[in-house]
């Protein structure tokens, strides 16, 4: 974990975010004994965020598809 005083890392903020983010935690100090820690925030993603399969598939042949299913009897 890299360390830096409060004045270096207001001087580089941005050098330091990105540094943040490939290591995943920085520490920033202070004069007087503080210290905080600086960690990138997790990306929330919905867990129906999926990735999409190619079936090579016409607009056609999904609408035909669909139809069938529809016109299923499940009884």
């Amino acid at each position: 974990m890299r360390q830096y005083n409060f004045t270096e890392a207001r001087k580089n903020f941005a050098s330091i975010l990105e540094t943040a983010k490939q290591e995943g935690i920085i520490c920033i100090y202070k004069r007087n004994g503080e210290a905080y820690y600086l960690t990138p925030a997790k990306i929330k993603k919905s867990p129906l965020d999926v990735d999409g399969i190619n079936l090579n598939l016409t607009s056609d042949q999904i609408v035909s598809i669909v139809r069938e299913s529809r016109e299923r009897n499940y009884f």
